[in-house]
């Protein structure tokens, strides 16, 4: 399985949310990072034939998606950041009904609904309505349903959003598990959701692909340096305004603040080893200082 984006394009008017995007995917986990309203999204629309691009194209092993219609659609699961259920339904009444509209036979349907509920984690809630479920439930719901005709390509926009660490965590194995045969698409703004889950990351920023590659290698390739200074309290803004700080952690006179810099940001700085979220907020952290734009 391959996807390939070529020069993806995507404007509304004269605003333009995809900028020439050319990335080629396969199986495995590729997390899209980047702040709301980076992109993401109408990127995941076009991928889903939701949306069609401006300029460019998108191929499955060599076809084009939006030529394939229902050929490519049969090889799609989608879970939209914000998906629609019947809260009057029991879970295995809305995966069932989700299943019917996509075709699958009645026999088909109740095994792999019975299957997926199990995967997930809701035989307990299997006849609970979908209205009195929590976030993470529905979340876990919404993935069994995108799971139903067993697709090779799975589409996740925000799916963690709103659920609390444990929720999370818990996400993240579900989708990591069910990433072993099919190509998974992980889209949000939360570090930590594919931070070691995904295969490559690919970081957004208006429309655009700022940096791609293992966590490693994004790590290594961050053009500047993380500092640890620990400084006097009263100094704390001023460096705010100069720098990106990470993270501030008060120490009774002083504090400890992780800057990131391409030189010493305070004369007893210690280098320390670069993380995710260091990266992150590089591309898209703001200075404190008025002077300056967002990242």
């Amino acid at each position: 399985m391959e996807l390939i984006l070529d020069n993806l394009t995507k404007s509304f008017g004269s605003f333009t949310a995809v900028d020439h995007i050319s990335l080629t995917m396969s199986k495995g986990v590729y997390g899209l990072l980047g702040v709301n309203g980076a992109g993401k999204t109408t990127l995941m629309r076009m991928l889903c034939t939701l949306l069609k691009p401006t300029g460019g194209s998108i191929s499955c092993n060599g076809k084009d998606i939006f030529q394939m219609d229902g050929e490519y659609r049969n090889l799609l699961g989608y879970l939209p950041q914000d998906f629609g259920f019947y809260p009057e339904f029991s879970v295995k009444d809305y995966l069932l009904y989700i299943a019917a509209i996509k075709g699958l036979r009645p026999a088909i349907a109740r095994k792999r609904t019975k299957d997926l509920i199990a995967k997930v984690g809701l035989t307990r809630a299997e006849n609970k309505k979908m209205k009195q479920l929590s976030g993470g439930m529905k979340r876990r719901a919404g993935i069994a349903q995108a799971m139903l005709n067993d697709p090779k390509i799975l589409i996740l926009d925000e799916p963690t959003a709103g659920l609390d660490p444990n929720e999370r965590i818990r996400f993240r194995n579900l989708v990591s598990s069910l990433s072993e045969e099919r190509l998974v698409l992980l889209s949000t703004h939360i570090v930590s959701d594919i931070e070691y889950i995904a295969n490559e990351i690919w970081m957004m920023k208006d429309g655009r692909i700022v940096t791609r590659g293992s966590l490693e290698e994004i790590i290594a390739a961050m053009p500047e340096k993380v500092w640890l200074c620990h400084v006097p309290q009263r100094e704390v803004s001023l460096l705010q305004k100069r720098y990106r700080v990470a993270n501030i952690k008060s120490l009774q006179q002083v504090a400890e603040l992780r800057a990131i810099s391409a030189g010493k940001p305070c004369e007893d700085a210690i280098l320390t080893a670069p993380t995710l979220e260091d990266v992150f907020l590089y591309y898209f952290g703001e200075m404190g200082g008025d002077e300056n734009a967002a990242i």
